[in-house]
């Protein structure tokens, strides 16, 4: 006795997109100034040293360097980006000028 059920029902085909949450750049990674670290809901890691906080609670780095994650007190997480002399690790050489 079913009325119109027949061809399949089409309550359930409802499916959300993935937020594509979590973090983006991992510890001892070098990073420039604007890369995302984490893509977060809340503050689950807070922003240390050069770290922005956008307004939907993504973290990104202010300056370039390497990525270092902290404790912030007992429990909480925190990501900070130390600026390295180069993205390579060497110092850079001064060149002399011939003239």
């Amino acid at each position: 006795m079913a009325h119109k059920k027949g061809t399949g029902s089409t309550r359930n085909g409802r499916d959300s997109n993935a937020q594509r949450l979590g973090v983006k750049r991992y510890g001892g990674q070098v990073v420039r100034a604007g890369n995302i670290l984490v893509r977060q809901r809340g503050t689950k890691i807070h922003p240390g040293s050069n770290v922005g906080r956008g307004s939907d609670d993504t973290l990104f780095a202010l300056v370039d360097g390497i990525v270092t994650f902290e404790r912030k007190g007992k429990s909480r997480k925190k990501i900070s980006v130390y600026p390295a002399a180069t993205a390579s690790g060497v110092e850079p050489v001064a060149v002399a000028e011939l003239v």
